[in-house]
């Protein structure tokens, strides 16, 4: 198979690419740990390059099939009209010493991936967000985020675990407690020794998740309480192209010195999951595009068309007696007695479209009614939900996107055990 040919049948994952200095210039990059695990488990990645103005044009990227975000500085706390953190200003300042690479917000990646973390979440498309992308899905759902774990955690009277280790990026490894039943837990059941339910997972991150939006569950805790992992319970089948999760630690580092051998051999488990529910919606996408194309008449059969239109529609206003129509010659009519004289049994579809126009026709005032109540209908929805909260209304789209989703399965079933 040509690699052209290859490139339209892969499904497409977008990534965001994130922002560094190089010989005093902006240089873009994704790690290639990420890319690797994607295109091996079967998709394409499109990297978004973080330059201004994208978060306009990210139509432009579609078809997207599946997103993942990963790495980044910290997210603005006006995104999620941060929580009162008892920091002073000089703990801030300290914050901001210690970590000054990750507390330089972007506001332009901020833009970039919480318009794709929502546009996820709107049409359920697969979403895996890899530490900074966890804090992204987060947000976009509306929780909350610690503005730095270790010294708000302490001012809560808890101890903090160490998340981060500037030293030894990749070496580092503290313990996480994965929650039962939870897709985490299958992945990993191998390797979690009875009764601990331990995992020691890397990360570097001096955020995290304060408050966990409501349609999430949690699939691992740090020591110090910190959810570690987490997933949209009722967004995840990866055969049916459902996927919606969160990780604070990295699995795709969890490597053995100098190898690319993983810690674990559920390591890879989220990207191979991921890809999995990717190219499941890929082939739901397709199927769906195909239901909706219907065949379109060239030019020459659309002006018959529009004759034959024409031909009915006088005929109709003689026979209705309309007194207002200008006189007609017997050819403006000679059109549509030729359609009828036709020996053509009419297709199914042209046969319901032929009841619908009669239907428009016999049932105008009621359609007209119809309209006004919808329309009553429509004024009294947007004014409860102009009232209802950023969360609440996340929430009501997602249940609609769900109940839409279902409804567009059954009805492909249905057109099926029709057509056979």
């Amino acid at each position: 198979m040509a690699s052209s040919e290859l490139s339209l049948i892969l499904p497409r994952v977008l990534i965001v690419s994130r922002r560094t200095v190089r010989k005093n210039k902006f240089v873009d990059f994704v790690g290639e740990y990420h890319l690797d695990l994607i295109v091996g488990y079967g998709a394409v990645p499109v990297i978004v390059p973080r330059v201004s103005g994208v978060h306009m044009l990210l139509e432009s990227f579609e078809p997207i099939h599946g997103v993942l975000l990963c790495e980044g500085e910290d997210i603005d706390p006006s995104c999620y009209e941060a929580e009162i953190s008892g920091l002073s200003p000089e703990e801030l300042d300290e914050i901001r010493r210690l970590h000054a690479s990750d507390t330089a917000i972007d506001r332009e990646k901020d833009s970039i991936e919480l318009r794709l973390a929502r546009l996820c979440l709107e049409r359920n498309i697969p979403y895996l967000g890899i530490c900074r992308g966890s804090q992204v899905l987060n947000v976009a759902c509306g929780g909350s985020l610690y503005l730095d774990v270790e010294k708000e955690r302490k001012k809560e009277g808890k101890e903090a675990a160490v998340h981060i280790d500037y030293s030894n990026y990749d070496g580092h490894r503290h313990a996480v407690r994965v929650v039962e039943s939870t897709p985490l837990h299958s992945w990993f059941r191998e390797s979690l020794e009875d009764g601990k339910m331990e995992l020691m997972v890397n990360s570097y991150h001096h955020q995290g998740v304060k408050r966990l939006a409501e349609r999430f569950v949690p699939m691992a805790h740090a020591h110090d309480g910190l959810v570690e992992g987490f997933y949209d319970p009722d967004a995840h089948n990866p055969e049916e192209g459902k996927f919606i999760m969160g990780l604070q630690f990295h699995p795709e580092r969890m490597r053995r010195p100098s190898s690319d051998e993983f810690d674990y051999p559920g390591c890879p488990k989220a990207y191979q999951e991921f890809v999995k529910a990717v190219i499941a919606y890929q082939k739901k996408l397709n199927s769906s595009a195909n239901l909706k194309d219907e065949p379109r008449l060239d030019q020459e059969m659309e002006k018959k068309r529009k004759i034959i239109v024409r031909s009915f529609s006088i005929a109709k206003n003689l026979y209705n007696g309309r007194p207002d129509m200008p006189p007609s010659k017997e050819s403006d009519l000679e059109a549509g007695a030729e359609f009828l004289e036709l020996n053509t049994v009419l297709s199914l579809q042209q046969e319901k479209r032929l009841k619908q126009m009669g239907a428009t026709v016999r049932n105008a005032s009621s359609y007209l009614q119809r309209l006004k109540m919808n329309e009553e209908r429509e004024m009294a929805a947007r004014n409860v939900m102009g009232k209802m909260s950023i969360e609440q209304l996340s929430e009501l789209l997602s249940f609609y996107r769900m109940m839409g989703q279902i409804c567009s399965e059954v009805l492909e079933n249905k057109l099926k055990a029709t057509s056979t």
